[in-house]
This record gives structure tokens, sequence and C-alpha cells, in this order.
């Protein structure tokens, strides 16, 4: 039986019904089409991919033109999961022209269906607009990586009075502002939960806890194709790196060895 294609009133509804939303990063067509057959809510093409996809040190670096070739890639790779594209460093701050131009491109040649923005009531006017021609906007804040010089690196947010009451100031401008959902990252789990109960849209976490609407993982991180260094939000369920390791190094014996390719793998 086909599945129907997942829209924002479908994750909506899930929210509504208390059911938690999964969302997962993907950057290219294998993984789009595994999260996809996988049954993942929510995709997201994340800047992310600056340094899981093309060795960056943040994600600072990654240009809208990235983003979209990426997200055409994983269109292509997606029948079911919703498509959140996220808005790079400096292709919605520097204004509000370039903020929609730059989230119309992501829809138009991307194939994104939303886009994602980092920011609280700094950037809510900039939300406003891009609602306001219809395309869905989920929210961003705590830890957030486009951020990381005036944090001073990858550091938990929220944990003194005046930055935890920020943020749930934060949060409510987001939702006032039009998101559909909210990312949560690297906040306590206390301050999180807290989020969530004043809001009546769906928040996603990272590095959250566990009294989140959703959770998102990075794709490479899920599956142990990453570094050796993991974030404790991190939780593997599998170690692709080690097989894929184990694999080519016996692909190299068996070529050197003459072993490779046998006759079943030979045209007669």
């Amino acid at each position: 039986m086909e599945r129907k294609k997942v829209t924002i009133p479908n994750i909506l509804k899930l929210y509504e019904a208390g059911e938690r939303i999964t969302m997962l990063t993907a950057y290219d067509y294998p993984s789009a089409a595994i999260a996809d057959q996988a049954g993942i809510d929510i995709i997201l093409v994340g800047d992310s991919l600056g340094m899981v996809i093309n060795g960056y040190k943040n994600t600072l670096p990654v240009t809208v033109e990235e983003i979209i070739y990426h997200t055409k890639a994983v269109a292509r790779g997606t029948s079911y999961s919703l498509i959140v594209a996220d808005m790079p460093f400096l292709s919605y701050q520097a204004g509000m022209h370039d903020a929609l131009y730059n989230a119309g491109r992501l829809i138009k040649e991307g194939g994104a269906e939303a886009v994602k923005i980092e920011g609280g009531r700094n950037i809510t006017d900039t939300i406003k607009s891009i609602v306001r021609v219809d395309i869905p906007v989920m929210g961003h804040i705590g830890l957030t990586p486009q951020s990381i010089h005036r944090m001073g690196g990858y550091k938990v947010q929220g944990k003194d009075e005046k930055s935890h009451n920020a943020l749930i100031e934060d949060a409510r401008a987001l939702e006032d502002a039009g998101t559909f959902a909210i990312v949560l990252e690297g906040l306590p789990e206390q301050l999180a939960k807290e989020i969530t109960s004043k809001l009546h849209v769906p928040t996603i976490g990272i590095g959250a806890g566990r009294e989140v609407n959703g959770q998102v993982l990075v794709f490479h991180d899920l599956l142990g194709l990453g570094g050796n260094i993991q974030p404790t939000f991190v939780k593997q369920y599998a170690h692709l790196k080690e097989t894929a390791v184990s694999a080519i190094e016996q692909y190299i014996k068996e070529v050197k060895a003459g072993v490779f390719p046998g006759p079943e793998h030979t045209y007669k």
C-alpha cells in the first residue's frame, strides 16, 4: 500500500494526537531514499552538510547554492517524508529581500517544502515575511551553530536565569511569527520541557532531552558513519563506518591476490 506524502498539516496532526515526530538529516539521493523508505516524518537538508559532507570546520561557509544542490538530490530520493531545507548563514540576515528570495529559491529550485531559520526575537520580522508568501518556516533556537562565535563554541544554552527566560521569550516569538515547528538544540531538559509546555506548535529536540514533541539526528551520526568523537546526545544505531572499512580492506586483499574478479564476475 502506497503511503501518502507527509505535509505540514500531517505534522500538526501528529502533534495534536500526541505522537512523537521523527526528523533526520539527509544530504544526497541514497541517504534520502533510505530515510524515506524507513518512514521518517521529516528530512532536513541541514547546513550541517558543511561539516558532515564537505569537511568544513563549521556551518558558516555553506552557501545557498550548496543547499539547493543537495536539496535537489534529496527531493529526487524522497516520495514520503516532508523536506525541510536550512537557510545558511547570510542567506537571510542581510535584509528582507535576500531572505524572501533565498527562501523562494530553496522551494522553487531545490524542491524543499519548508525552510528552517536560526534565531529568536531578532529574526521574527523575517519569518513573518517569508510565511506571508506561503513558505512554511521551522524555527531553531538554543545552540544555533551559525552563532558559534558569539556563543564561544558549541555550548549548552539557557543554563542561567537570564538566558533561560530569553529562550522562552524567543520560542513564544517564533510561534507568534508563524513557525509550524521549532528545533530546540543544546538545552537543559527542564528548559526544553518548559518551552514545549508553553507552545502550541511542536518542538523537535536535538540535545534537548526527552520532554519535547520530536527528535532529530544527523544521518551519519545515527548510522555510525561520522568521526570518532560523538556528542553526548547522539545514539549510534549502527556502526557502518567499521563495516565499510572492513569491506574495502577485503576488496583490496582480493584484488591484490587475484581473487577478484572471479569467473562469476566476468562476461563471456
